[in-house]
């Protein structure tokens, strides 16, 4: 099969030995907490396969067994009972993974060793010294510094994480001593993380002098009466039964009783149909088929697992790789004739800022199969001769200057001459990791890029909710690799520098990559969507979107930076009178924005009551606890609030604008994330402009400073009450259904039936209280949450809901109903086919699992919501194509349920009519929605004013 072993003669044999303990924490701390369907936790099994096909791949070893602790309680506990005893206990979602670290080992055919009352590396130092003895090669895969005793001519260590091995040189390096003497060193230096207590006031260096000068433990323990030092010899003589106490704790026995012998080691193929089906249980879609891939490699049968077969990704990852420097032209044109014939091209760039809107093209990578990519370096420089630059570790090696080497670069004109074409052909796929970036700033430059994939977007369709979605956490996760960091090439914090800065070797190893991982994930995911049946989402609501999005982030919106000036000035004159206002109050001056001084005022000044520390020392003094004392009647609270509500504005908004409007187009460009909410949702950044605080009069003044350019006027389209329809036609209530058929207002009817109230004689209250609760049904509300939100008592919400639920019974059904397919499934669904992960939904703490439990029954409707408004914007654009307007209107923002157009004032009726009827079809023909979906239209000069 796949894993047979690499360049061997029949002669040759090596045993190698993995820690296996050592595996599964580093695996559980690697990646994310991650259930199988079940609940049970899988991330370190997940890793710890990952790992172990990674070793397997690249292994030269005959003979091979992981070897496991069998339990904590071993024979040095009966040495001392404080022996490990400082270590916690292992966390909650670890401990189910434990058996199964041990299937997953057995189901890759390899032989699992544990034997009670021993440590693993007591198994490991018996298998190895037997090994040796029988002229065996030993490699034991661990960084653990108590298996370096076991280091010799015959028996090495090797790192797995740093690709390093270890030898008796490495040895030295660490102890100062070589591997005979390790045991020495350890048992006068102890170890605080195993308890084991050598003697007071001598470390591993100390120990190393002594053990190097006097030979040996029991010499120097012999002779300690001739140490100079008086604190170090009373020291050696007072605690020389603890020495040998310790010697007895590090030191690994290597005769412990064994079942097989070295002999019966010998490393086998794993059986296809066994591994297949144990991945499968686990639900390792993305292993399964890297296993699947080699099986094809290996001409083996594929067998069917569970009727769902896993799709071929066409290659096997690569066992090494080759990174080039494209510096000249025919080789650069050598690359694109590849691309061409391979079909599908990884791209990524290289730029000087995160900020899309803003960065400079410093360098193109590509790759065209696994493990073959280059780095097209376009822009890189020599620092400044004045610059201070902290070079990486790596750099420095390197390179013993900045500028010891020329830079060899294409010109960027005619580089980009050559890849323009290959960029926009058709016939040739460009796959990127958040391509979305990439196409925006090539814009820039005159270039198009299509047709094209994203896999960024692909692991957001496959397992949304599950994890994040960056390259460095997927590469982990996929494809058991760890990346190199933009930190180790370019620095950090003041020291960081841009890419351009970077040196060319260096760069190639970091650029390269991201194509080549890009092109490896892609190879991993995208069979996936067609076997889990999640392709109609991926290719109907995300991937057509990339362009749209590129559209709206390059078109950018227009601000009045004197409006946003005037606004700062203004917060701040009424920011300094609230500060002279709460000096009066207090007596004295203190920083308003400290919260520990303002802490300090209210709670050992003023003597409020109430007041909390938290870790810090420091007291509480959160919105919701300034609140709370404000609504007492307090006046300095109140007074701060008003304070920080200003500040936020001031800083977030009215400052923060100005600086963000870019001097080349003189426009603000939001850029839009597109898989970071779990549901669906886009969010926006650098500004963020989801959060402009739109209750306020304030706030609102904020959106007044958005505005159209001359001759044009801002156009809005808001889908009104979009959720609550939604709730309406899944929880199949007739009752609201024909509310909206009807046009009624639903708060006023929602709280006729609950209050039992005809809704001629409704109080505004009333409506209130039933309009926080039809919203909060959405988020699943608690009667805690409700009470808190409505200032009533936790009874009197409780009751409300009781009411609600009776005059509607569909919806705690369909709540009940969500809740347990999201139990089985591990995963709820939109309208759309879109799964949302909700890997909380069988947390054993109630309050971690409640909260799963609220976002579980939330995701259908705020998914659904956000898959509509996708689906109208992808079509506006060939809608407004279609009728003529494509330069005459351009969509510039979305926020929640809301598209923001600029438009040429005389064609603002006939967009609003195109687009309003592009947004209430645009569940259409897909999902045929049982109310009727509406907009609110708004037009005015400023995005205030069409709101």
């Amino acid at each position: 099969m796949m894993m047979t072993p690499k360049n061997q003669t029949s002669t040759d044999k090596h045993l190698c030995l993995v820690d296996g303990s050592s595996f599964l924490f580093r695996a559980f701390h690697a990646l994310p907490i991650l259930t199988r369907p079940d609940g049970t936790p899988v991330n370190a099994v997940l890793g710890f396969s990952n790992m172990l096909l990674k070793l397997l791949d690249d292994l030269h070893a005959t003979h091979l067994a992981v070897i496991f602790d069998s339990a904590r309680k071993t024979f040095r506990n009966d040495i001392s009972a404080d022996y490990k005893a400082n270590r916690p206990e292992p966390p909650d979602e670890l401990i189910p993974q434990f058996p199964l670290v041990r299937d997953a080992t057995r189901a890759f055919n390899v032989e699992c060793i544990e034997s009670p009352g021993f440590e693993a590396d007591d198994l490991i130092a018996t298998y190895a010294k037997q090994a040796e003895a029988e002229g065996i090669e030993v490699i034991i895969v661990s960084s653990d510094k108590d298996l370096m005793q076991l280091v010799t001519g015959r028996v090495s260590m090797f790192d797995a994480i740093k690709n390093k091995k270890i030898g008796p040189k490495e040895v030295l390096e660490k102890f100062g001593v070589g591997p005979e003497k390790v045991v020495d060193v350890q048992s006068l230096a102890g170890d605080s993380t195993d308890n084991v207590p050598g003697v007071p006031g001598i470390g591993i260096k100390t120990a190393a002098q002594l053990i190097q000068e006097y030979g040996d433990l029991d010499s120097l323990l012999a002779r300690a009466s001739e140490i100079k030092q008086p604190k170090r010899r009373q020291s050696l003589i007072d605690y020389a039964d603890q020495a040998r106490m310790s010697r007895d704790l590090v030191r690994l026995r290597n005769d412990v009783p064994t079942d097989l012998a070295v002999s019966q080691l010998q490393r086998q193929n794993p059986d296809p149909q066994q591994l297949l089906t144990f991945l499968n249980e686990q639900g390792f879609k993305s292993l399964m088929a890297k296993v699947h891939s080699r099986l094809l490699a290996s001409g083996e049968n594929i067998p069917d697992i569970g009727g769902r077969p896993v799709t071929d990704p066409a290659t096997t990852p690569p066992s090494t790789t080759q990174y080039e420097l494209v510096q000249s032209t025919a080789v650069l044109q050598d690359w694109v004739t590849q691309a061409r014939f391979a079909g599908a091209i990884a791209v990524d760039t290289e730029t000087t800022s995160l900020d899309e809107s803003r960065a400079e093209l410093v360098g193109i990578s590509l790759c065209v199969k696994p493990g073959h990519a280059c780095y097209i370096p376009l822009a890189h420089r020599h620092p400044e001769p004045t610059a201070e630059l902290d070079f990486s570790e790596a750099s420095a090696k390197k390179t013993s200057s900045p500028q010891a080497e020329p830079l060899i670069q294409i010109p960027i004109d005619e580089a980009l001459d050559i890849l323009k074409p290959l960029l926009a052909e058709p016939s040739v796929l460009k796959i990127g990791h958040n391509l979305k970036y990439d196409i925006v700033v090539l814009r820039r430059y005159g270039i198009t890029i299509k047709p094209i994939d994203d896999t960024m977007l692909m692991s957001y369709i496959l397992d949304g909710g599950s994890h994040g979605h960056g390259m460095d956490e997927l590469a982990q996760l996929h494809l058991g690799h760890t990346t190199i960091k933009f930190k180790e090439v370019a620095g950090a914090g003041k020291s960081q520098i841009t890419f351009d800065l970077v040196p060319l070797d260096t760069a190639l190893a970091y650029a390269a990559e991201d194509a080549d991982i890009t092109l490896q994930l892609h190879q991993m995911l995208k069979p996936r969507l067609l076997a889990e049946q999640l392709v109609t989402p991926y290719e109907t609501l995300e991937r057509p979107l990339i362009p749209v999005l590129v559209d709206m982030e390059c078109e950018g919106i227009k601000v009045d930076r004197e409006n946003l000036e005037l606004l700062s000035q203004d917060f701040a004159n009424r920011q300094a009178t609230l500060e002279q206002d709460i000096f009066q109050l207090t007596g004295h001056e203190f920083n308003v924005g400290s919260p520990k001084q303002l802490g300090e005022v209210l709670y050992e000044e003023m003597k409020l009551e109430g007041g909390q520390k938290g870790k810090s020392g420091a007291y509480s003094t959160g919105a919701d606890v300034l609140e709370g004392l404000a609504a007492e009647g307090h006046e300095l609270p109140a007074k701060v609030l008003a304070w920080r509500q200003l500040d936020k504005l001031k800083s977030t908004y009215s400052d923060a604008l100005v600086e963000q409007i870019n001097p080349r187009t003189g426009r603000v460009h939001t850029s839009y994330a597109m898989a970071a909410a779990s549901t669906g949702r886009l969010s926006s950044t650098d500004p963020n402009l989801q959060n402009i605080p739109i209750r306020t009069e304030d706030g609102r003044k904020i959106r007044h400073a958005f505005v159209a350019k001359p001759g044009c006027t801002l156009l809005s389209l808001d889908y009104s009450q979009i959720e609550l329809r939604l709730l309406a036609h899944i929880a199949n209530i007739d009752v609201l259904k024909q509310a909206f058929h009807e046009g009624q207002d639903i708060h006023a009817l929602t709280a006729s039936q609950i209050f039992g109230v005809d809704a001629k004689a409704l109080d505004p209250a009333m409506r209130r209280k039933a309009k926080a609760i039809n919203f909060g049904i959405i988020y699943g509300i608690s009667a805690f949450g409700l009470s808190r939100q409505l200032g009533i008592t936790n009874e009197e919400s409780a009751a409300y809901m009781k009411a609600y639920f009776e005059r509607y019974p569909g919806i705690q059904e369909y709540m009940d109903r969500t809740k347990q397919f999201c139990r089985e499934h591990g995963y709820v669904e939109t309208l759309f086919g879109r799964r949302v992960h909700v890997p909380g939904i069988h947390e054993r703490n109630a309050a971690r699992r409640n909260f799963s439990e609220r976002a579980a029954i939330n995701a259908p409707i705020q998914g659904t919501a956000a898959d509509i408004l996708k689906r109208a914007m992808i079509r506006v654009p060939p809608g407004l194509a279609k009728h003529n307007l494509a330069t005459k209107a351009k969509m510039l923002l979305t926020v929640h349920d809301e598209l923001l157009f600029e438009v040429e004032e005389h064609a603002m009726n006939q967009t609003s009519d195109v687009v309003k009827k592009i947004m209430e079809s645009a569940s259409l023909p897909a999902v045929h929605i049982s109310v009727p979906l509406t907009v609110d239209v708004g037009h005015g000069a400023s995005w205030g004013e069409a709101h």
